[in-house]
């Protein structure tokens, strides 16, 4: 068969992907009947030319948007140099994006994998390591978090539905309530070793870790001689208006300037849509992963190093941190405003930057389809209206757009959502 028959361009894609996909994909995915083509900016197309909004960015992804010109230049000269050479040896573009990453954090070191759930891999071998001269290996994590899909990610993750039939579990996982400082003191037990929290549950529901329990699981560790990790994997990289959300969250705290977790996965807005994830790991952990005791094929390549640095470049060049903090703050009133004006629909906004979620009010429960949830019917009937949003939990809608989405581009989308709301009969 000729290349030409194997390859096609985007705008050749098959009419009938949906059929093909069921036919020949493993279905681990309950899709929407939408079929793109092609992506321009904070636009979405469909195979019928359909524009739509995108507001969900792949789930935290898509940072700079859909086919940003910079970044196909890069893939397209780093591709024409280097593409792949292992870990064996080095290369310039994983030592930059190593340094880079550090500056922004603290003394320590990286990891690059190719994935969130890899990257939450690494802490927890980092963790058990760590532990494992004294009998030490059991991590604490939260009651609805979420920690990737492996084995491992899914026995570390505090939802039930991700562990169903997948037994038995990998040990050494235990969940506690997020936010409660005290459950997780007296969850301690003599083999714990490491505490894992997201800085904002995302999953979930768009849930805000506070200033004291940050504060506080970092002296609880302190005082265990406990390693506290942070998964940023869709919280971080400046989603929040801080490269981690940690740092956002305690930037108005006496002790924020010297807090520091342990190590901290990050994957997802890191490559913008090309496969990376990483871990930072803070010095005087930075060595205890050595030589032999973990490892990737495809972690860190130069190519995905390359994109990941040109993205660090045009978000601190076009000053997207700040963007996404001013621009999160008019979101969250506009938001709160339809809460005010329609309590009978929405109750609740939550989040920071661009990281922000609208809670549904309960009662949309009794008028969703048989099997539906309040979040998936309103993420729907957003979608007729050409607005991508990723549904959370059974009530929350998140919304979680690249980082140079306009001012224009959100009240487009303000413009959209009140048609919904206004729409709806209760």
């Amino acid at each position: 068969m000729k290349s030409e028959q194997i390859i096609r361009a985007p705008d050749a894609l098959p009419p009938d992907a949906v059929s093909l996909t069921e036919q020949f994909v493993v279905p681990t995915y309950g899709r929407f009947p939408l079929t793109f083509t092609r992506g321009e900016g904070i636009r979405l197309f469909d195979n019928q030319e359909r524009s739509f909004l995108d507001f969900g960015g792949g789930i935290a992804v898509s940072c700079l948007g859909h086919a940003h010109p910079e970044l196909t230049e890069t893939i397209h000269r780093q591709a024409g140099l280097l593409t792949h050479v292992s870990n064996l040896y080095y290369t310039e573009p994983q030592a930059l994006l190593a340094q880079n990453i550090v500056t922004r954090i603290g003394p320590g070191k990286c990891f690059f994998s190719n994935s969130g759930a890899e990257a939450n891999e690494a802490l927890f071998k980092l963790a058990r390591k760590f532990g494992n001269a004294d009998g030490r290996f059991e991590i604490l994590t939260t009651v609805n978090s979420f920690h990737g899909r492996t084995l491992a990610g899914i026995s570390a993750t505090g939802q039930d539905k991700v562990k169903l039939g997948f037994g038995p579990l990998l040990d050494g996982f235990r969940h506690v309530e997020y936010n409660d400082l005290e459950a997780m003191r007296e969850a301690l037990s003599p083999t714990t070793i490491a505490v894992l929290v997201e800085g904002i549950q995302g999953e979930s529901g768009i849930h805000c870790a506070t200033v004291d329990y940050l504060i506080g699981l970092r002296k609880l560790c302190d005082e265990n001689n406990l390693l506290m990790l942070i998964d940023g994997v869709q919280c971080g990289h400046f989603r929040t208006g801080c490269f981690q959300s940690f740092q956002r969250i305690l930037e108005n705290s006496k002790q924020g300037g010297s807090f520091l977790p342990d190590g901290i996965s990050m994957a997802k807005s890191l490559g913008g849509g090309f496969p990376i994830g990483g871990v930072w790991i803070r010095e005087p952990y930075a060595d205890i992963l050595g030589p032999g005791s973990h490892g990737t094929t495809f972690g860190g390549t130069p190519l995905a190093c390359s994109v990941a640095l040109k993205i660090m470049e045009i978000i601190e060049r076009d000053q997207l941190a700040d963007h996404a903090r001013s621009l999160g703050i008019w979101l969250c009133e506009q938001f709160q405003k339809r809460v005010d004006q329609f309590p009978g629909f929405l109750t609740e906004v939550r989040g920071l930057g661009l990281m922000l979620g609208l809670v549904l009010n309960d009662s949309l429960e009794t008028h969703s389809n048989s099997g539906t949830t309040p979040a998936l019917m309103v993420v729907q009937k957003l979608h007729e209206e050409g607005v991508l949003t990723i549904p959370a939990g059974r009530n929350v809608v998140r919304f979680l757009p690249a980082l140079n989405v306009s001012k224009e581009e959100c009240q487009d989308m303000l413009n959209k959502l009140d048609k919904v709301i206004k729409g709806f009969k209760p």
